[in-house]
């Protein structure tokens, strides 16, 4: 057995758990690999990593992502999220955890909004973490809702995972984008489900609020309240994902499109202003320049595994377990939630996918349905620890009331949500594969 592709992996995990940043860490690995591999002579690997520059830098599918950044900055920035808040309230407070039913109402909202996960759950934890404390809610119950509602820009069309996704997989955007639609909806009606049935159970972790404030608006009111604050987010989202689904737009137009509507509908609330854009195109620049990097070392790790053989050893290793496709597909599952404990979501579809799509596509594996599985393991990995990035964006700004522990209880039964959406999608692939089957044809 050649030890290289074994090498590349140990090198890669050294430099990550050493503190290296993860971009330099796969560029090192894969380029101290590809030495060993062509004796030491620079010519050939430099060769293959100027290609694979250049094929990331002229990739223009990737025009999308500091868009639908753009995007999320400007409407992180705006005052649109308070707006929208206090129009779902008057909707759900009424309801068994109503709070919390309307926190994760508006995390699918600004999810399909934005499709960046740390501004959603900055946002939302921001104007939250505040009312619920003061109704009683348990602090675990206010943990794991945000940091779950947060992460579903993962499953949620439009996201910025796909937009990395679908290149790696060699997957349509498009595709992907719709296909997300279902399992999406249904996550997030497994966590409104429980939500609802920890209030109901468990009255004293969400208490009944005092509706009479609620009841005192006229309902002409609340309509216009409601429409005001609502109907031009969800204006936005139409025009985004409706472009996709109709075929008039490309996802890269689409994100052109929503970018632009975030500007005006934040021009129409007043909040357009120079340091407003100033914040976002800085904030636009810094996360752009983070993906691409990663993006470019992922890239340069993939071509040095496959040079040194990786993909044929693997090939050969499952061979030889003689795995049945479905074992293989639970073993590459488990290895990317396993990969979650330690890596965020770009270094885990960048290190990963690569590999396993060749298996899958042989396996007779639908890769759109496949790309929804990778999604909802890659969400998972927002909220296990010990990286668990949704719980240090909490962590982040929350008060002194809510502790690590609380959020570390708060997730579980919100992954417990995830696994159930998992063993349903794989038990019923057409879920993913229906709609852009019937709305894209492919």
């Amino acid at each position: 057995m050649d030890l290289l592709p074994i090498l590349m992996f140990v090198c890669l995990f050294l430099l990550i758990f050493s503190g290296v940043q993860v971009a330099f860490a796969l560029m090192v690995s894969g380029f101290v690999v590809g030495l060993i591999q062509f004796d030491f002579n620079l010519r050939p690997i430099l060769f293959q990593f100027t290609q694979k520059i250049d094929e990331t830098a002229s990739n223009f599918v990737l025009a999308a992502v500091p868009l639908f950044v753009f995007m999320g900055a400007i409407l992180e920035r705006s005052g649109i999220a308070e707006r929208l808040f206090h129009a779902v309230q008057l909707w759900t407070g009424r309801l068994p955890g109503g709070l919390a039913v309307g926190t994760i109402v508006m995390c699918i909202v600004f999810a399909a909004s934005t499709g960046v996960v740390g501004a959603t759950e900055a946002v939302i934890g921001l104007l939250a973490i505040p009312p619920m404390l003061r109704q009683g809610y348990d602090k675990s119950l206010i943990s794991g809702t945000i940091c779950a509602g947060g992460s579903l820009g993962t499953i949620i069309p439009p996201s910025v995972v796909v937009v990395i996704l679908g290149p790696i997989a060699d997957v349509s955007i498009g595709d992907l984008m719709v296909g997300m639609i279902v399992p999406g909806v249904i996550l997030a009606a497994l966590y409104l489900t429980y939500v609802v049935g920890v209030a109901i159970v468990q009255p004293h972790k969400a208490p009944r609020p005092d509706v009479s404030e609620i009841d005192a608006i006229p309902l002409s009111r609340k309509l216009r309240i409601t429409t005001t604050a609502l109907v031009p987010p969800l204006l936005m989202i139409t025009a985004v994902l409706g472009t996709i689904i109709a075929g008039i737009a490309a996802p890269t137009e689409a994100a052109a499109i929503g970018a632009m509507a975030a500007l005006v509908l934040a021009a129409s609330y007043g909040a357009l202003d120079w340091t407003m854009l100033r914040a976002a195109g800085w904030r636009t620049l810094i996360v752009t320049a983070m993906i691409m990097f990663v993006l470019l070392g992922g890239a340069m790790f993939t071509v040095a595994f496959g040079s040194v053989g990786g993909i044929t050893q693997l090939r050969g290793v499952l061979g030889d377990l003689d795995v049945s496709p479905a074992m293989m597909l639970a073993i590459f599952l488990a290895i990317v939630f396993v990969a979650g404990f330690f890596l965020e979501w770009i270094s885990i579809i960048l290190i990963f996918v690569p590999i396993f799509m060749p298996f899958v596509r042989d396996a007779g594996f639908d890769p759109v349905w496949f790309c929804m599985l990778i999604l909802l393991i890659v969400q998972t990995s927002y909220l296990t620890p010990p990286l668990a990035p949704a719980i240090f964006y909490l962590k982040g700004i929350a008060p002194p009331e809510l502790r690590l522990p609380d959020m570390y209880r708060g997730v579980v039964p919100f992954l417990a949500m995830q696994a159930i959406c998992l063993l349903i999608l794989v038990a019923f692939p057409g879920l993913a594969t229906w709609l852009p089957r019937v709305l894209l044809g492919f």
